[in-house]
């Protein structure tokens, strides 16, 4: 656990350490095997009570957000038995880029709320948002529903890197060639065991994505320059992480990603269960 406590309306990265697609249903919606954490860097969403629902955006990765009810900080809410709220957003999560920004707004939203809600609904309007309620390190399965956390896994010093472009989902599981692949082996109990096991497993949508958006290769080209344990892209990208033995290699990772390329997303962080408090309405 993160020694770090974050108030509940903060809105925490979250990092797919492998993403394993086993399946797909006939409905369409794929199956995963999938490692997730949750990262020290994230949107912050404040809410007070209102007449009725609206939302305000600012911060650095606020552009193209939408704050009409297409957004899904709205759409959960509006989910939650409980009274209408005036949200504020600071938005520091790039968009469409692999690391659950909109589904990790959304859960803290719903925990913002402290309301009853259908998880069942949570997951129709998102995969990736009854994983971000409790943002622990966690095994995940089948559609996104089956949820376990893992205890025993290290907190991880890590790079995240975005080449500053925008990834279609549907487009890079439409490239996914092979959607009845092996799922992960036995995770490892031992913190020991851990980064050789991770080693092995994988992205089944990093191939795809990088087939799509050559950038994605560059980003991790320029990432295993500097060194790390393991380089992967998280969910179906853009964003990609490097994890380091320790906070002062990540640090300096990060730093020299950055004097290279100022017009990158980088951020250095620590990856494991956020411990997420609710203090209640905010202004």
């Amino acid at each position: 656990m993160i020694s770090e406590r974050f108030d509940a309306g903060f809105a925490p990265a979250k990092i797919n350490l492998a993403l394993h697609i086993t399946g797909q249903r006939a409905d369409g919606y794929h199956l995963l095997d999938s490692l997730v954490a949750f990262a020290t860097v994230g949107d912050q969403l404040h809410a007070q009570s209102s007449s009725e629902f609206s939302l305000s955006i600012s911060g650095t990765e606020a552009a193209g957000v939408p704050e009409d009810d297409s957004n899904l900080i709205l759409r959960a809410a509006r989910l939650c038995d409980g009274p209408s709220m005036r949200f504020h957003l600071e938005k520091h999560l790039p968009t469409a880029s692999g690391i659950g920004g909109g589904s990790s707004d959304a859960a803290a939203a719903v925990r913002l709320m402290n309301a009853q809600f259908d998880r069942a609904q949570m997951l129709a309007l998102g995969a990736d948002i009854p994983m971000c309620l409790t943002p622990v390190t966690a095994h995940v399965q089948g559609i996104g529903e089956n949820i376990t956390a893992v205890p025993d896994m290290p907190d991880m010093h890590a790079v995240l890197v975005n080449p500053r472009i925008s990834v279609s989902t549907p487009a890079i599981f439409k490239a996914l060639t092979s959607k009845d692949n092996s799922p992960m082996s036995e995770i490892p109990t031992h913190p020991d065991d851990f980064l050789p096991w991770l080693a092995d497993q994988r992205n089944d949508l990093q191939k795809p994505a990088e087939k799509l958006f050559p950038e994605i290769t560059h980003a991790l080209s320029e990432m295993q320059n500097t060194r790390p344990d393991l380089t992967r892209m998280s969910g179906s990208g853009a964003t990609c992480f490097a994890l380091y033995t320790t906070a002062n290699q990540a640090r300096a990772a990060a730093q020299d990603l950055l004097q290279a390329h100022p017009d990158w997303w980088v951020k250095s962080c620590i990856l494991g269960s956020i411990e997420t408090q609710n203090t209640g309405q905010n202004g």
